[in-house]
């Protein structure tokens, strides 16, 4: 088994339904302050399927963001990577083979790589892990994740983070099917509420830079409301400044807003990456909710997602389950409305480069619950 890593020029990212490993998620990312990366890597098949010869070679590519968290130290993120995915029971042996590799490529005072992974969680697939109803539970503690996660690696460093950064629970709607099968799928009282909006006279459109403004204050109330960590508003400027037209392979953005008689009452974020849409930020009004505009605008999303040529519908955040104590049982309720189906990420996972500061580093981030580095 084997994994070597060239560089490459982040404008030759090959793009994917991730929007989060395209080239256009390292500048929104570099307005940030973040420094991105970009490899290409190239890996034995037998590193990621065992049952395989290893005869064969994969590659595919990765971006890296790196920030500094002091003046001495800087942490690698890799959001919602690797895109490949192996077989689960070399999840531990890939990780820690990459990373080994790509130690070299990163600033020597690189105290820790994380992956947000996009796999699906190892836990989700077993019947073990699910009530009588159906609903996922959730994964084991984290002694027993990183145990399974490390059999077989050499290391045995690959640590469960204390939290996760990128949504590790979604929906995915399949956009495959005709209008008519996506409203039939959906709950009778999503289908109506949309049809209610529409019925009413909620205009909803697709707008630019020059309704940011609006945009960012229906965004900061509805931070307000639901206690959400909110973004500044030069990071929605620098995703519609960065965005590419909707052409095949490229990435598109589009602010979509739903209004009625002028007054702005609900709005979101359409990222289009290659088959994928994603519903990246959603806003609302505390007025006029029995208008439903918030339906109007997902449904139009959706459509737009759909006439791009997108495959699939990520909802982008939920609930792992139909537990109502949850803080985004809200979410789960309007999101799963649209029918879909629910989706466990396998969250964010640290390999730590020098143990002694990492752990350090561990321990503040424990105390500081508000740090973000996505």
């Amino acid at each position: 088994m084997s994994c070597k890593v060239e560089t490459k020029e982040i404008e030759e990212i090959n793009t994917s339904n991730i929007v989060q490993q395209t080239s256009f998620w390292a500048h929104v990312k570099y307005n940030q302050g973040m420094e991105p990366y970009a490899f290409k890597f190239i890996a034995s098949d037998d590193l990621l399927f065992p049952a395989r010869r290893g005869l064969g070679k994969i590659q595919d590519d990765i971006l890296v963001l790196v920030r500094y968290v002091n003046n001495d130290s800087c942490i690698a993120y890799v959001p919602y990577g690797p895109r490949l995915e192996p077989d689960s029971e070399n999840h531990g042996v890939f990780l820690e083979e990459l990373s080994e590799v790509l130690r070299t490529y990163l600033p020597q005072n690189c105290i820790l790589i994380r992956y947000d992974l996009p796999w699906e969680n190892q836990w989700a697939k077993e019947d073990d892990f699910y009530d009588d109803k159906g609903n996922w539970n959730g994964p084991p503690t984290f002694k027993h994740q990183e145990y399974r996660v490390n059999f077989n690696t050499n290391n045995w460093n690959l640590h469960k983070s204390q939290s996760d950064l990128l949504p590790s629970n979604t929906i995915f709607l399949n956009l495959k099917q005709n209008k008519e099968n996506l409203l039939k799928n959906m709950k009778p009282k999503t289908r109506y509420n949309i049809r209610l909006s529409l019925r009413k006279g909620v205009n909803v459109q697709t707008y630019g830079m020059d309704k940011l403004s609006i945009w960012y204050s229906l965004y900061k109330d509805t931070a307000k409301r639901n206690n959400i960590t909110l973004h500044d508003i030069d990071f929605f400027h620098s995703v519609l400044m960065n965005q590419k037209k909707n052409q095949e392979g490229d990435v598109g953005a589009r602010l979509i807003m739903a209004d009625y008689e002028g007054e702005y009452l609900a709005a979101m974020f359409l990222i289009l990456s290659k088959k994928r849409g994603s519903y990246l930020y959603g806003a609302s009004s505390g007025k006029k909710r029995n208008l439903m505009a918030s339906y109007a605008v997902q449904w139009e999303a959706i459509n737009i997602a759909k006439q791009a040529g997108c495959e699939e519908y990520d909802m982008f955040g939920v609930a792992p389950n139909t537990n109502q104590s949850h803080p985004l049982h809200g979410l789960y309720r309007f999101k799963s409305g649209f029918g879909g189906n629910l989706f466990h990420r396998m969250g964010c996972w640290d390999y730590p480069l020098n143990n002694e500061a990492y752990f350090i580093f561990r321990a503040q981030e424990l105390k500081n619950e508000t740090y973000h580095i996505n």
